[in-house]
């Protein structure tokens, strides 16, 4: 099989534009993730894989690997063959801190990687690239810190292990940690600028931190960078997360083969999108696109109500002789990511497109289903401490 492409995918006018800080869609269905897949040159997650997934694991798969959600790969066979044979592997994700609360978008790789660290018991690496929001945005180190640290309590509130989890933010750890500094040099004398400048398109008046970056974000997907976990032993990697992060993988796949060290698979999600259609993600910097962890029962109500786009019919009537659109509909899309009842996600897609179900009804049903979730993630988020957050940061080694 062909090797990825290394550069940026080249991409056509009508095509839609995904790169780790924009993501935007042309057709008012979303992003076309097919042509992604062959456009980033990686692998779709087909039925095979899935069966492949519940066969070496005894579990029924995610319910976002039945429905697409995660639906791109690259090498995740090596995966599955690793742990049949009981080798071990680690996880690697992350998070781009930028707002004090996270959104139920940026929830999407957490809640499939607790899944995947749950059913193959393996350790887990959360980094933080606080250094990364200082470099994109007018934000001072002292709050990027510290939006780091509220968000390693949204993500902790997820529900993983401790004992399997360590989380770090870079502006505090790589100065703790010798053998991650030296990675990412090893990494960054592999790069050459015309390289970084092609996968990522920066330019020359980009600062001088943005170019050297994707090595800071490649390091942990080598063990070799955490001593304290690993004792210097090479484990493979698996990175969970949505696919605008890819090119940063492609590059550290790239790398790996010349440091001799093995190249990470991925798994690559779709995006949960914004209320007010399908063609932009949600953003934490604007409040009325998205959903927050921390909104009240009375917000979320509000907002689907008043923002989220519908696929419905201009009049009643129409309504009930045409039904509506669930390609478009994004209180029917935020069901596919947070019902897990597949029966019921069928009966309301039938109802809604044979017009017995009204707009109006299928929002109330997106809205009995999110707030009962996120009023229960907010009382685990309740629960983490100053002192827990602390125990996750711990430089220790993890059980496996």
């Amino acid at each position: 099989m062909a090797e990825e492409p290394v550069n940026k995918p080249t991409a056509n006018e009508d095509d839609d534009f995904v790169d780790p800080w924009t993501v935007s869609g042309k057709s008012e269905t979303g992003i076309d993730y097919d042509k992604l897949i062959k456009r980033f040159g990686s692998q779709k997650v087909d039925d095979e894989i899935i069966q492949r997934f519940e066969k070496v694991t005894g579990k029924r798969a995610h319910h976002f690997l039945r429905r697409g959600i995660f639906f791109s790969h690259r090498d995740i066979h090596n995966i599955l063959n690793l742990y049949e044979a009981g080798k071990k592997f680690y996880l690697y994700t992350g998070r781009g801190p930028s707002s004090e609360s996270m959104h139920i978008g940026h929830m999407i790789p957490f809640i499939f990687t607790k899944w995947l660290q749950d059913v193959f018991d393996v350790p887990l690496l959360i980094q933080l690239t606080d250094d990364e929001k200082v470099l994109w945005r007018d934000l001072k180190i002292e709050d990027a810190r510290k939006m780091a640290f509220d968000n390693a309590k949204d993500i902790i509130a997820v529900g993983f292990d401790v004992e399997k989890t360590f989380i770090f933010n870079n502006l505090d750890f790589i100065g703790k940690c010798p053998a991650f500094y030296q990675n990412m040099v090893r990494i960054q004398k592999c790069v050459t600028y015309n390289q970084v400048k092609g996968i990522f398109g920066f330019g020359d008046s980009d600062v001088i931190g943005k170019i050297t970056f994707p090595s800071i974000e490649a390091a942990p997907a080598f063990s070799t960078s955490f001593p304290f976990i690993f004792e210097n032993k090479v484990l493979p990697c698996l990175v969970p997360c949505a696919i605008d992060q890819d090119p940063y993988f492609r590059m550290t796949r790239d790398v790996a083969a010349r440091l001799k060290l093995p190249k990470p698979s991925l798994i690559h999600s779709t995006f949960l999108p914004a209320l007010q259609g399908a063609q932009h993600k949600m953003s934490a910097s604007d409040a009325n696109t998205s959903i927050f962890l921390n909104d009240s029962a009375k917000h979320i109500k509000t907002k689907i109500n008043k923002y989220a786009f519908s696929g419905g019919r201009t009049t009643v009537e129409e309504h009930r002789l045409k039904g509506g659109n669930t390609d478009v509909d994004i209180s029917y899309k935020y069901l596919t990511f947070f019902l897990e009842d597949d029966d019921r996600l069928a009966e309301i897609k039938k109802e809604y497109e044979s017009g017995v179900m009204l707009t109006g009804e299928l929002k109330r049903e997106a809205i009995d289903v999110i707030t009962p979730w996120i009023q229960e993630y907010q009382k685990r988020r309740a629960t983490v401490t100053d002192e827990v957050v602390e125990q996750f940061f711990k430089l220790r080694p993890l059980k496996f």
